[in-house]
């Protein structure tokens, strides 16, 4: 990447790392968006999940007494038996299909009935939820404002909705990782350890300064402007998908 890219880069991550240090998800949309301009489907996927493991790692440690463990358990079973089914199937998407399904994903999930809802405090939701969300982890990118729509029609607080999502997220991406990374050596997918070391240091502090907002922040905010960032940032995805799709 050219100097000029990797300033891009840097300060993409210290901003969405501010903006998912608030909401809990949103930020990682916006960082894969700005990666997969200047880096290939696998190098990317790999520098976003590692940047993202330390983000959300880092983010669980500050929250971490508002955690709901009981859930994150039941959750790992679910993403851990679709980690392992998705690995037998090594399929990566090109770009198009990445920014689309970045898109659409919000949208098809408010189009549910009601009564369908996810709802991870539900007796199976955990276990739907860790199931899914890695599936969409994997094929389309990035899935935390899926995983939002789970804790959105919950009743836990701003707090506990934050630090239970980095913790479930935190193992997300580092399925990522093992995913992508695996299949690096055959398709160049190598990423430099000073690039990692530079987003995980830029991670941190946005997080860290994130922390201070949220302990100010409503609930009744929090719950709003949720939900219109996610719209907002998949509308441009979709938009930007389409466009690859129509232009290749």
């Amino acid at each position: 990447m050219t100097p000029a890219a990797l300033a891009v880069v840097g300060m993409t991550i210290l901003g969405t790392s501010f903006i998912s240090g608030i909401f809990g998800m949103a930020g990682g949309l916006i960082l894969l968006g700005v990666l997969l301009l200047f880096m290939d489907v696998v190098p990317a996927m790999i520098l976003f999940g590692v940047i993202q493991m330390g983000a959300n790692g880092w983010r669980a440690l500050l929250w971490r007494a508002h955690v709901r463990w009981d859930l994150v358990g039941r959750y790992l079973i679910g993403a851990t038996s679709s980690f392992l089914v998705m690995r037998l199937v090594a399929f990566v998407p090109d770009k198009a299909v990445v920014y689309i399904g970045l898109g659409i994903l919000p949208f098809a999930a408010e189009l549910l009935p009601r009564h369908l809802w996810p709802d991870i405090t539900r007796p199976w939701g955990p276990y739907i939820c860790g199931a899914v969300i890695m599936v969409l982890q994997l094929l389309a990118g990035a899935a935390g404002h899926i995983l939002d729509m789970f804790f959105q029609r919950s009743k836990i607080d701003r707090k506990g909705i934050v630090g239970t999502k980095a913790v479930c997220q935190t193992t997300a991406h580092l399925f990522r990782v093992l995913y992508f990374g695996s299949l690096a050596t055959s398709l160049d997918g190598h990423v430099p350890l000073w690039a990692i070391a530079l987003g995980l240091a830029l991670a941190f502090t946005g997080t860290s300064l994130a922390a201070l907002v949220l302990e100010r922040m409503t609930e009744a905010d929090f719950r709003t402007w949720s939900r219109r960032i996610v719209h907002a940032v998949a509308a441009t995805f979709l938009v930007r998908g389409l466009w690859l799709l129509t232009a290749g």
